[in-house]
């Protein structure tokens, strides 16, 4: 499994972890696609790795399904002109992996700049490998309001209306993504 991250591209490679604490080699590719993800840094290849059926939320979506989730991550390409991670750190090697990442966004066309500090959980599915459920707590917490989760269930709709995904591996590299 070793060569699975350069076989899809992935980028983040060198995988910081607390002390104490050690992943296994499909451990490091998923956090590696994972870190890509959040960099603003989608293909194909890495989406892959996800079970068809899993969830990706954070404060402002819940995004079930291959249909929902795949565009909340081609979205960050659209949206935003600079995305910067300040620390990532993986916190626990278990399932759910945890991880602390703390991003820098840059808003495209406003250059509204925010920092999110965020505890990341990676749900996967030891027999396939592929990743069911990832969750994006910005300050550690998501909401819990019947209101913000309807917002959140109405992003997961309306995005993928505004953002396309590739097709195919070849749109996927003309689009930049590898």
């Amino acid at each position: 499994m070793a060569s699975a991250g350069s076989d899809l591209g992935i980028e983040n490679t060198n995988i910081k972890t607390a002390p104490g604490v050690t992943l296994d080699e499909q451990q490091k590719t998923l956090v590696g696609s994972v870190l890509d993800l959040f960099a603003g840094r989608p293909s194909l290849k890495k989406l892959s790795l996800w079970d068809d059926n899993g969830v990706f939320e954070d404060n402002i979506t819940i995004a079930t399904g291959r249909k929902q989730f795949e565009p909340q991550w081609y979205g960050l390409q659209t949206a935003f002109s600079e995305i910067e991670r300040l620390h990532h750190e993986v916190v626990s090697g278990g399932n759910p992996i945890s991880m602390d990442l703390k991003t820098r966004y840059v808003t495209k066309g406003i250059s509204k700049e925010q920092t999110i500090e965020s505890k990341i959980n990676i749900f996967y599915d030891k027999d396939t490998g592929k990743i069911t459920k990832v969750q994006d707590k910005w300050g550690g917490e998501l909401p819990d309001s019947s209101f913000k989760n309807a917002m959140r269930n109405l992003n997961s709709v309306s995005v993928p209306k505004m953002v396309s995904v590739p097709k195919n591996d070849e749109e996927d590299a003309k689009r930049g993504n590898q």
